[in-house]
Formats: C-alpha cells, structure tokens, sequence
C-alpha cells in the first residue's frame, strides 16, 4: 500500500561540534537522500529543512537550523527521518511499502502469505514470505518478482524449488 511517508532511517549521533547530526539510512543509498530539501523527524513527523546535507562514509550529515552545537545535536539522537512519498520519484516501491503485502504465486495464483521480512544482502534483497510455509525469495525483478501492485497490495512471484525454508 501507498505510504504518504517512508522512513529513510534515524539519527545516531552528532558529528562534530558544530551541530550536523549523523543520519544512519536504512535501505537506501546515502547519495540518494542528499536531493531531498525537507526531510520529516520523529513520530510527529516535524518537518525540517537542513542548512547542509553531504555524504560521509555510509551516513548522510545534516545540519538543522539553529542546532550550533553538539549538545543541541545530540537531542535529534535517535530519531526517525522519514521523507513524503510525493517527494520521491515515482518508480520502485519503498520497502515499508512493500512489508504486508499478499504474495502470490504467479503461475499458479496460489496465495503463500504475507511479505514479512525485507533484508539486504550484497546480491540483493531478500524477502522473507511467511504463510502456511515460508520462503526466501530474491527481490530480482522480471526473475522472481513477476509484479507488484501497489493499490491490490499484492505481488506476483516466480517459486523455485527449494525456497521454502520448512520443506521436507
């Protein structure tokens, strides 16, 4: 289902002493995120306008209006950044998009379950489908994500053998 906001990650520290915090992403390229001009913090999802925004390893600094120091950083520790599903480009969905969506056999249209678990791995992700069974499936499109539909919140895959993690 179509999210109005997707969490992109959480601040994990200042940087520095002069107020940037340290944003950790979750899912998503750091570069990516440097585009975005107004991000949204905590649960109330308070927008804010960083000053600066640049890469730093795999963090993205940002420097908050009117945070000038690193005590004032560190009270943004630990909070969620999300950024509006509108600001985004319109394409690939959004792994919190994607996290309960019905996954269906596409040759069959057998219904496996729910999508419950999106890891990364260095190949790509996998998306863990939990029902009467359990599969591991790669997200690899047009190989085993036949589609996804965003508005049914339902995906069509392609099964292998041996996906099912609790096969005899």
């Amino acid at each position: 289902m179509k999210l109005d906001f997707i969490q992109i990650g959480r601040i994990v520290n200042a940087h520095g002493i002069r107020g940037e915090v340290r944003l950790l992403p979750q899912g998503f390229d750091p570069a990516y995120l440097t585009d975005f001009k107004t991000f949204y913090l905590g649960k109330d999802k308070t927008p804010i306008v960083p000053t600066a925004n640049h890469v730093h390893k795999s963090f993205v600094l940002l420097k908050f209006p009117g945070v000038d120091d690193m005590n004032a950083a560190l009270s943004y520790k630990e909070q969620p950044v999300f950024i509006r599903r509108e600001d985004a480009e319109d394409g690939e969905p959004f792994d919190d998009e994607l996290l309960g969506m019905d996954v269906k056999n596409a040759d069959t249209g057998e219904l496996l379950g729910k999508l419950t678990l999106i890891e990364d791995y260095p190949a790509s992700k996998v998306y863990t489908v939990t029902g009467e069974h359990t599969y591991l499936i790669p997200a690899v499109p047009e190989v085993f994500i036949k589609s996804v539909d965003l508005d049914a919140n339902e995906m069509l895959v392609h099964i292998l053998k041996g996906m099912e993690t609790d096969a005899n």
